[in-house]
């Protein structure tokens, strides 16, 4: 049973992680509010469940990890969604990036290649009341049958920018992804006008694990 004196500590490191991102640029109220708001030990183990507040990547199942708060936050913020927006995220992993979208009001749409991963985020989803839907595939290609989206956030490093994500962006829509070798990926957002051109932006570096499929790593 938890006590209140765990509940107090919980608060005080989740308030401690939103000034430390505030610190580190994050001002975007809306992403903030939603981090502030998403339960993170819910989507680590139990073993590091006193560390689920830390500013940290920690590991999960299958060899991957749920990313860094501050990785979270400067990637949503680049997204930069509006409530109602059509969200789709390449890389489930946790659910904590979904988790942060729907708390922002998003409508969203996520892809798993493990099994495992995609099976244990789901039924997290459901127990914490997320209408969020979920897929097991390969998010290379992305999920055309609810195209095109305003939004799409892959949170794995990718060797190039898969062009069924780009084909599946709404005119207006953003896409962030972190594109490089397997060690080191520079994060891009690319930009669909209203015309359809496409056009990039690139911000700083960071650390991902490889995005796996057709249209990115081979294994």
């Amino acid at each position: 049973m938890k006590t209140q004196s765990h509940y107090n500590r919980t608060e005080l490191a989740r308030a401690e992680l939103l000034r430390e991102l505030r610190q580190q640029g994050i001002e975007n109220d809306a992403v903030l509010a939603a981090i502030g708001s998403v339960p993170r030990e819910a989507f680590v183990s139990e073993a590091f469940g006193a560390r689920a507040y830390e500013n940290s990547a920690l590991p999960i199942d299958c060899r991957q990890t749920i990313s860094q708060p501050y990785t979270v936050a400067f990637m949503t913020q680049l997204l930069n969604p509006t409530p109602g927006d059509r969200v789709l995220e390449i890389g489930t992993g946790s659910g904590y990036q979904a988790a942060v979208l729907f708390n922002m009001g998003v409508r969203v749409f996520t892809i798993e290649r493990h099994n495992e991963l995609h099976r244990h985020a789901e039924a997290t989803f459901e127990r914490l009341g997320m209408d969020i839907a979920c897929h097991c595939g390969d998010g290379t290609i992305g999920w055309s049958g609810y195209a095109p989206y305003d939004g799409i956030i892959v949170t794995a490093g990718a060797p190039d920018v898969p062009k069924a994500l780009t084909d599946q962006l709404a005119a207006g829509g953003r896409l962030v992804i972190p594109v490089g070798d397997k060690q080191d990926q520079t994060l891009y957002r690319i930009t669909r006008d209203a015309d359809g051109n496409l056009s990039g932006e690139e911000f700083h570096e960071f650390r991902f694990v490889p995005l796996i499929g057709r249209q990115g790593w081979q294994g």
